[in-house]
């Protein structure tokens, strides 16, 4: 099941947008369906290169948000979580066990304002090892298209969709697209792609994963049939998380 994979940062850019979509599916609908993600922001920032970057993160109460640890790893200044209001973050825990030499273990980090962000909910970590096989929502901005095309275009709009858990490789939840009237197939079918790293994945509402990678045979990891995202296995961090959040 270990194919070809591409992590998600991306170099800096004037917007970004969410997730490959089903070809069948009108898009309003997956616009529609990211206003229920409001704990989902942008981030981005500079790393130690002055070089800018965007990514997505998760909100878990009013002062934290977990992403990808490659997406935050060499960030440096100007960090910035959006969620229609702008939170300076002063600080980077990027899980220890997270190496970008080796994918697919601990992609992982979480982040501090000072500033309360002031919502009314905020999503619980999942804490079950039950994931294959579940119904999921994600949610990120990054870019976006259809399963034909290709992630292909930006537009700063936030989308969500759902999926069916496939399986587990390493410390990653994987899923996959699947066509209209086949097994696993769900209403919004819906991929990650570049730029929504550090995106959420939710199950029963709480967050299981975080978006980490796409995997690809054809060594084309743009987000279309016979494509694979990696999301980051929460439920194998939630002590870690809770801890670090306490402290």
């Amino acid at each position: 099941m270990w194919k070809y994979i591409a992590l998600f940062g991306i170099i800096f850019c004037s917007s970004l947008v969410a997730g490959t979509i089903d070809p069948n599916t009108p898009d309003k609908d997956y616009i529609s369906y990211g206003k229920d993600f409001k704990y989902v922001g942008k981030l981005y920032g500079k790393n130690n290169k002055g070089v800018g970057y965007y990514g997505s993160a998760v909100a878990i109460n009013d002062h934290w948000i977990i992403t990808a640890g490659h997406v935050v790893e060499d960030s440096t200044s100007s960090r910035i979580f959006d969620i229609g209001n702008k939170f300076v973050l002063d600080k980077i825990i990027v899980h220890p066990d997270f190496d970008k030499t080796k994918l697919g273990i601990a992609d992982l980090a979480i982040c501090h304002s000072k500033e309360s962000f002031g919502l009314s909910f905020y999503p619980d970590i999942y804490d079950k090892n039950d994931e294959i096989g579940k119904v999921c929502s994600m949610s990120g901005y990054g870019r976006t298209g259809n399963f034909n095309t290709g992630a292909v275009k930006y537009d700063d709009k936030l989308r969500a969709g759902s999926n069916t858990i496939d399986g587990i490789d390493r410390m990653m939840l994987l899923c996959s697209p699947s066509k209209k009237y086949s097994a696993g197939h769900t209403s919004l079918e819906f991929l990650i792609a570049t730029g929504d790293s550090g995106g959420g994945l939710f199950i029963d509402g709480k967050l299981a994963g975080i978006h980490s990678c796409v995997l690809a045979l054809d060594k084309k990891p743009d987000s279309t049939y016979g494509d694979e995202s990696g999301h980051t296995r929460l439920s194998l961090f939630r002590k870690w998380i809770i801890s670090n959040v306490s402290e």
